[in-house]
């Protein structure tokens, strides 16, 4: 495949990802647990390998780990600004701050688009001048996505147990 191809492959991926991410950020969300459980999994797994691949290089581990430290900070606050409810259906729902979802959106995107703008004349010409380290070698790009994998480890495990809390208190209500 044609170096020039992977603009026209990765935009519209990107920005379906980003359509799904926003959308996830507002309004009431269905509580789905097998979803969250996966995804704290999956995300469970991304730091380990992207921590592994940072053992070589210990500014890349400290910015992983900052950043996780961070994002689990953020998904706690999170959680405070969540509510809980049930829709017309009364399927258990929960209602994020759009405000944290859509700026670490925003805020990896952005990090993301600087990071391919830098290295797009690397991977054209491998003969051009060195635009600094590949794309996901950078601790300020590992520092950011940490802040995603730890904010969605702290928050999806967050919502797991304040629904478990919610169902407890909405049955003692329906019970008097």
């Amino acid at each position: 495949m044609a170096p020039t191809m992977l603009p026209a492959i990765m935009i519209p991926l990107m920005a379906y990802a980003v359509w799904r991410r926003v959308r996830g950020n507002f309004g009431p969300q269905p509580i789905r647990r097998k979803r969250m459980i996966a995804r704290i999994v999956i995300f469970t797994l991304v730091a380990g390998l992207l921590a592994l691949s940072g053992l070589h290089n210990t500014k890349l581990l400290e910015g992983l780990l900052g950043g996780a430290v961070a994002g689990a900070a953020l998904g706690l606050l999170g959680l405070r600004l969540t509510r809980f409810g049930q829709d017309a259906n009364g399927a258990d729902v929960y209602i994020p701050n759009p405000w944290i979802g859509a700026a670490l959106t925003v805020l990896l995107v952005g990090r993301l688009a600087w990071r391919f703008l830098v290295a797009m004349p690397q991977m054209q010409d491998p003969a051009a001048t060195y635009a600094g380290p590949p794309l996901g070698n950078s601790p300020l790009t590992l520092l950011v996505l940490g802040l995603m994998v730890g904010y969605y480890i702290a928050y999806c495990t967050g919502l797991l147990v304040h629904h478990r809390r919610f169902q407890r208190e909405h049955a003692l209500g329906t019970a008097d």
